[in-house]
């Protein structure tokens, strides 16, 4: 079942839409009519990038201490080896806000190729550094244009896939490969160090990232249909060809200054005050995220402190996230299937009346898996117990995150309609700075209140932000109802 285009999201950071009106069925143009083969192709490249480039944000989460000899600094009051890895964060936080927008203005393809240079290219200098600034100034840069790459699969699905339905497997695919990315960091790092000098992690990233550029630029496509058919336009002008189309020029802004300010930083941060839904979505999602980076600093400390771990071993550990995100990304074929079956036996409903069965299975997620998992994982990390008990509270988290993370991405998506973007870009801005800084609380933390009670801590508050998809499903017609924004896309219903 298709929905209506009107519904289907720029899930990027503006506020409006560009995919509207998108009825030319038969259009070979239109992202939208591509085979199967080719969307597939471009989605699976992009969401491999995706998944590649989060690899470099915690890779080195594994290597402290050669790190902190090298560049002559200490852990021993505030973790500062984790700096370039909050330095990637915050980069990967704020410049998507910017970038994104335009890259629907000028081109998806071009932005993105672009970003994907970028990253490469301050990839360098990290391997180089020689001294700390450098390495945290050139984190952030790469974490930037990572950010855009990652930020940016949301629209691109959106620019493929038309209905919900569709996307749903599309953005299970997104979801975990942004997670399974960020938590096989420290697992690929310590992997490295346990043979080499801590620089080959970025050595052996510039091979790979050096490989990945081929298909990147061989399969990458343009998405957006508004750029498509600007510069077939524009090509069609140069050779004289007559065309009842608008005569508007591909190479003029639509954005003005003030709109574009609008879009990318006074809506988003408007819905994060104003709307309950996003702000409290924002800071589950946020926990979520934030846990997995966390995940890198407490590991250190309680298998190194209970066990006798190696520094490099206990990066080893960060697998167990990975098994239980693959894990969550099962139950999220189940959720997605769900979702499909309601489509078909309520064809008339809009996507936003439907999107409370997005939450479904992210309620057991949040209490079994993230809850759960967090005190699992803090009362057994005993040194008398084995250690693979707190591996497996681990492996808990990981699955809740993945579920709990791809319920919020797929409900904003359909329940905001229009505004999506804009109500996406309060909840990855969040995401991106609580995994920035809400770490560098992790040693402390851990330190004064004992692996158990904060680990506890954590369990509490996501506990507490777990009852959030219980609200929606049980009085989500009438917040919707209550909500401006909301409202507008409760009455777009099927073709």
């Amino acid at each position: 079942m298709e929905k209506s285009s009107n519904t289907t999201p720029n899930h990027d950071g503006a506020g409006e839409n560009p995919n509207l009106d998108r009825n030319e069925e038969n259009d070979p143009e239109d992202p939208f009519n591509w085979s199967l083969r080719v969307k597939w192709t471009v989605t699976l490249t992009t969401c491999f990038i995706c998944f590649a480039v989060g690899i470099n944000a915690t890779g080195i989460a594994s290597a402290p201490t050669p790190i902190n000899e090298r560049f002559g600094i200490s852990d021993a009051h505030f973790p500062n080896s984790f700096w370039p890895v909050a330095s990637w964060t915050v980069g990967a936080a704020i410049v998507p806000m910017v970038v994104l927008p335009l890259m629907e203005e000028y081109g998806v393809r071009l932005g993105y190729l672009l970003c994907y240079a970028v990253f490469f290219i301050f990839l360098i200098p990290q391997a180089v550094a020689k001294n700390f600034s450098t390495l945290i100034v050139c984190r952030f840069f790469t974490g930037s244009a990572a950010g855009v790459l990652q930020n940016g699969m949301d629209g691109i699905i959106a620019d493929i896939w038309p209905g919900a339905a569709r996307r749903s497997l599309p953005v299970t695919i997104y979801v975990t490969g942004l997670l399974s990315g960020v938590s096989l960091g420290p697992v690929f790092g310590g992997a490295i160090i346990s043979k080499c000098y801590w620089r080959w992690i970025f050595y052996i990233q510039l091979i790979i990232y050096g490989a990945a550029f081929v298909p990147v630029l061989l399969f990458m496509r343009e998405t957006r249909v508004s750029v498509i058919k600007a510069k077939h336009m524009k090509a069609s002008a140069n050779e004289g060809v007559l065309t009842t189309e608008p005569r508007v020029s591909p190479d003029t802004p639509s954005l003005s200054p003030g709109r574009f300010l609008y879009d990318t930083v006074v809506l988003p941060a408007y819905l994060l005050c104003t709307e309950p839904v996003v702000f409290f979505f924002t800071l589950l999602s946020a926990l979520s995220y934030g846990i997995v980076f966390i995940s890198t600093q407490s590991v250190t400390q309680v298998f190194m402190t209970n066990y006798g771990f190696l520094e490099y071993q206990t990066g080893l550990v960060q697998a167990s996230v990975i098994i239980g995100e693959l894990l969550g990304f099962v139950v999220c074929l189940f959720q997605n299937a769900w979702y499909a079956h309601a489509t078909i036996s309520r064809p008339d409903a809009s996507e936003a009346e439907l999107s409370e069965i997005r939450l479904y299975l992210s309620v057991p997620a949040g209490f079994i898996g993230l809850t759960g998992g967090l005190f699992w994982y803090g009362w057994t990390s005993y040194p008398f117990l084995p250690w693979i008990l707190p591996a497996i509270g681990l492996a808990l988290i990981g699955l809740g995150v993945t579920v709990v993370m791809q319920a919020i991405m797929m409900y904003v998506t359909d329940a905001y309609a229009k505004y999506a973007a804009s109500a996406s870009a309060a909840v990855c801005f969040g995401e991106n700075m609580f995994a920035a800084f809400l770490p560098l609380a992790a040693q402390s933390m851990y330190t004064n209140l004992g692996f158990q009670w904060a680990s506890s801590v954590l369990a509490f508050i996501a506990l507490l932000l777990s009852f959030a998809p219980i609200v929606l499903i049980w009085r989500g017609r009438q917040i919707r109802e209550r909500s401006p924004f909301m409202r507008k896309a409760m009455y777009l219903t099927t073709e």
